[in-house]
């Protein structure tokens, strides 16, 4: 922060508010049943991430570089959801509306951390497919422990970064009349626009944000499908395409659950009641998270034949106890 001070001059006097508005999700009729329901998809995150992570340590023969990053994958959802729903409900349920300036800040960090880590994570596991179906020789030595740690590792250090220079920016901005945020959480968006100061350089980070975060990462998804097809079709029989897909329908589907909301969202977002973006952006928050555990385990075999063994070992565990 007070690099940014010192930067523009040392004389400049911020005026900042004591608390932020939360105002989301006003007027919109019966909307104690959407908290209802936002309640019900935390649950399930809690439970279906921690159970993901939970197999993934019990289970040795899972830890592989790919479930470094599922087990990645699935800390960001826990830890995402848990930083932002039960907040919201917080806010919203119990009309906890006036969130002090400081809180508002490190609320949007942990929240903007994980949902950006989601996505990169899924850049990751994109890699290892690649690897994995394109150079199957090779996979033992592209796709290593120490690679990707180092891969994650720097992920997170990229979000951390990127998300505290968008925080510090925010701290150099005067609030001089609306202090009333028009979103369900503390978003970097609305809340640089109410700024009655230059907010360009916010302006700038929140167009290069979603970028890397949101739009290169998606592109390089995308063009390592195209590649996986293209090498595929020059498989010889239709029985190893098949199978060599069916190793991504875990991924793929996690994708389309992460980018195609955000998608659709931001294709319609002039065109659409400010409630229902509302409503649309809070859901794109909240399903992805609830929905990757059940994904990975329906989809993934590696997965369920562990889920079988631990249930195995804690049976005869028991009968072997009562012996």
């Amino acid at each position: 922060m007070n690099f940014f001070n010192s930067a523009l001059g040392k004389n400049i006097t911020f005026v900042r508010p004591a608390y932020f508005i939360i105002s989301g999700f006003i007027g919109i009729p019966n909307v104690k049943y959407y908290y209802v329901f936002l309640f019900f998809v935390y649950v399930v995150s809690v439970v279906g991430n921690t159970a993901v992570m939970a197999v993934i340590c019990l289970d040795h023969n899972l830890r592989t570089p790919k479930y470094v990053a599922v087990f990645n994958l699935a800390f960001a959802d826990l830890f995402g959801s848990s930083a932002l729903v039960p907040k919201v409900l917080d806010i919203f349920l119990f009309d906890h509306r006036y969130i002090p300036y400081n809180d508002c800040l490190t609320f949007l960090f942990f929240c903007f951390s994980c949902l950006s880590m989601q996505s990169l994570n899924l850049v990751a596991l994109s890699y290892d497919r690649l690897v994995a179906i394109i150079f199957p020789l090779h996979y033992q030595v592209k796709v290593t422990h120490s690679f990707m740690f180092a891969l994650i590792g720097s992920f997170w250090l990229f979000v951390i970064i990127i998300t505290l220079i968008a925080v510090c920016l925010l701290t150099r901005l005067s609030y001089c009349q609306s202090v009333v945020i028009n979103s369900y959480f503390c978003d970097h968006g609305q809340i640089f626009r109410l700024a009655c100061n230059d907010y360009t350089p916010s302006l700038a980070i929140g167009f290069l944000c979603p970028l890397f975060i949101l739009w290169l990462p998606l592109v390089f998804i995308v063009c390592t499908y195209l590649y996986i097809g293209y090498a595929l079709s020059k498989v010889a029989t239709v029985q190893e395409r098949v199978k060599a897909f069916k190793t991504c329908t875990a991924h793929l589907s996690l994708v389309a659950i992460y980018f195609l909301p955000i998608l659709v969202t931001f294709t319609y977002l002039g065109n659409i009641h400010p409630n229902a973006r509302i409503i649309n952006l809070s859901l794109t928050s909240v399903f992805p998270p609830m929905l990757n555990p059940i994904i990975y385990v329906l989809q993934t075999r590696e997965i369920k034949e562990s889920i079988k063994r631990i249930f195995k070992i804690r049976v005869q565990a028991k009968i072997a106890i009562k012996k």
